[in-house]
């Protein structure tokens, strides 16, 4: 499927790799907002924002929410703001199925990590894109997710599809992704690949690196699937849209 080039290997140790593309139509086709929707496109990988420590704390946070459900198939999700979670073939409100025993699951510590993590993701994406880091919302679906090679048992398993987050959620201007475990150490295959037109530009995941981009189809992208071992990350999305803002989890 094309020549594929590495963008980050997991062995390096990326201060900021950026690479700056012509940015699609996609945001013609909604409201702009000066001074935050993309003028200016690409993609950036950074390991010196998160520490792999802290990268370590954030996956206890994942796992202890996911081992209250989990899929069927091999894609798992956990939604700290919404209260999502994977059980089964479908999905569970966290909050409301568990109630006062969430208090034994997570801490306020849990959630301060989880608010100050996100909070340096936005200021580093903010920099590098020459916008104000206030003008930019976290936005919804912004979750953990948790893969393995089980076969998928619905729709929702199958995370390996081509997609373009802005074709599929019209809020999204800038995503991120914070990995929480190491490609070919904790799991097989599950990089993540951006596909362009001349060949596929792939980053391998590592404990603490944060991979974000342009949501638009200038960033064209899928996950291989996970051929063995389980791989954590997290989803963290952000809107130049304030109507399309969200606030952070609070226990």
């Amino acid at each position: 499927d094309g020549v594929t080039e590495v963008l980050a290997h997991r062995s390096d140790n990326l201060r900021d790799k950026f690479i700056e593309i012509p940015c699609s139509e996609d945001y013609d086709s909604h409201k702009r907002f000066e001074g935050c929707t993309p003028r200016k496109c690409g993609r950036g990988v950074t390991d010196a924002v998160i520490t792999r420590e802290e990268a370590e704390r954030i996956r206890r946070i994942a796992e202890r929410g996911l081992s209250l459900g989990g899929s069927d198939g091999g894609a798992s999700i956990l939604d700290l703001h919404s209260g999502a979670l994977s059980l089964g073939k479908h999905f569970v409100n966290l909050y409301r199925y568990f109630g006062d025993k969430i208090q034994d699951v997570f801490t306020e510590e849990d959630f301060a990590l989880y608010r100050d993590v996100r909070q340096r993701i936005q200021q580093r994406i903010a920099q590098v894109f020459g916008i104000s880091s206030s003008a930019m919302y976290l936005t919804k679906p912004t979750f953990f997710s948790r893969m393995n090679s089980t076969g998928a048992k619905t729709t929702h398993d199958e995370y390996w599809h081509p997609h373009v987050d802005k074709v599929t959620y019209g809020s999204f201007d800038y995503t991120s992704l914070l990995y929480l475990s190491d490609y070919s150490e904790d799991f097989g295959g599950g990089r993540f690949v951006f596909m362009d037109a001349d060949s596929n530009k792939t980053v391998e995941p590592r404990a603490g690196r944060v991979s974000f981009f342009t949501s638009g189809s200038e960033n064209l992208h899928r996950v291989e699937k996970v051929q063995w071992g389980t791989r954590f990350a997290i989803t963290i999305s952000f809107t130049c849209d304030p109507q399309h803002g969200i606030g952070d989890p609070l226990l």
